[in-house]
């Protein structure tokens, strides 16, 4: 029999959901940038600190990558892609220079933070923390310092950019628009189904990010193909919003944040470094490429790929090309860090015998 006590104690996950839900409220009330995501993303980071008994909701991420994977691809009218295929050349740029960063990030964990190279560098890349936890697993890297790795880059970078843009006036100047501003619930539903059931066959089949390219996918092969649909209603939007931060915020232990404190403050000072290089090289892309330096950006910066166009879509700068840039630097990353790393192991080996 289950005591009165343990019946009527709040369960964690209803709790973390309380606060996050409240988190955003407080957040939205002092008009602070993405509150329905930074607000649910601190409230949650300090209850987890403090060492309060929380929970994200299982599926939490997926289910607010989908709702945001769809809301993104509403911006791909047939004129928008074709101005973003037009700017193929910086999609390419923008994630070389990903790789770039990631293997000098990873170096630079090598030896700041006395990490094995393995660890070092899956810790580093910015392709997704699910996904390159478990290729360092596969090659023999910490899981445990990836997950902290991942999780802290990408907490760092959503905490950082909304407000830095916000207080230097970046916000409001995007031209794009969705292509379908009408709520309509049976096609909101179809909409939904439809990208739920490509997510899951992606997922199945092991692809990087499912829950994002999936949805984000079907709704730009619709909206390209001018079928409308429905729009994403605001409150579902900022549903997705407040369980992104939610889900992201659970990954922080107390004890793990309390014993490593040389190697936390290592990464936070690598991922303020890589941020610093993006932000340089994003201004020589927009010069070259002819569009807002903020977009560019977005576009590089190192952080989720969720997130980042997130970013672009409430402070309205350039979402397709911010959305375009980091499937395109997920894929490469995704696609190559294992057979680069393979590749490097097997020069190493060789210049050594």
């Amino acid at each position: 029999m289950i005591p009165i006590q343990s019946w009527m104690k709040p369960h964690p996950v209803l709790k973390a959901l309380v606060i996050c839900a409240a988190g955003g409220a407080l957040f939205s009330a002092v008009r602070a940038p993405l509150p329905w995501m930074l607000g649910p993303l601190l409230v949650m980071a300090l209850g987890k600190f403090l060492g309060a008994d929380l929970a994200s909701p299982k599926g939490s991420r997926a289910t607010g990558q989908l709702i945001i994977g769809c809301a993104l691809g509403l911006y791909f009218t047939p004129v928008v892609g074709h101005e973003v295929v037009a700017h193929w050349y910086l999609l390419i740029a923008a994630a070389m220079l990903a790789v770039l960063l990631a293997y000098a990030s990873g170096w630079f964990l090598m030896r700041s933070a006395g990490l094995d190279s393995t660890t070092a560098l899956f810790a580093s890349v910015p392709g997704g923390a699910a996904e390159m936890t478990i290729l360092g697993e596969r090659h023999g890297a910490r899981s445990d310092r990836v997950i902290l790795a991942q999780a802290l880059r990408v907490f760092i970078v959503v905490l950082i950019v909304p407000f830095v843009f916000t207080g230097i006036g970046m916000h409001g100047a995007d031209v794009y628009r969705p292509a379908q501003f009408t709520v309509d619930g049976f096609g909101l539903v179809a909409l939904l189904g439809t990208a739920a059931l490509v997510g899951l066959v992606l997922a199945k089949l092991r692809i990087p990010n499912a829950w994002m390219l999936g949805p984000l996918g079907v709704t730009v092969a619709l909206t390209l193909g001018e079928v409308s649909l429905s729009a994403i209603p605001t409150w579902l939007s900022n549903t997705a919003q407040l369980l992104i931060g939610c889900s992201l915020a659970s990954g922080f232990e107390r004890e793990s944040l309390r014993t490593s404190p040389r190697f936390i403050g290592m990464v936070c000072l690598s991922v303020a470094l890589a941020m610093l290089a993006s932000a340089l090289c994003a201004w020589g892309l927009a010069v070259l490429g002819s569009v807002p330096v903020s977009t560019m950006v977005l576009a590089t910066a190192p952080g989720g790929m969720a997130e980042m166009c997130v970013t672009a879509k409430v402070l309205q700068l350039g979402v397709p090309l911010v959305t375009a840039a980091h499937v395109t630097r997920v894929i490469i990353l995704v696609t190559t860090t294992a057979p680069m790393f393979r590749l490097a192991k097997r020069l190493r080996r060789s210049w050594r015998a």
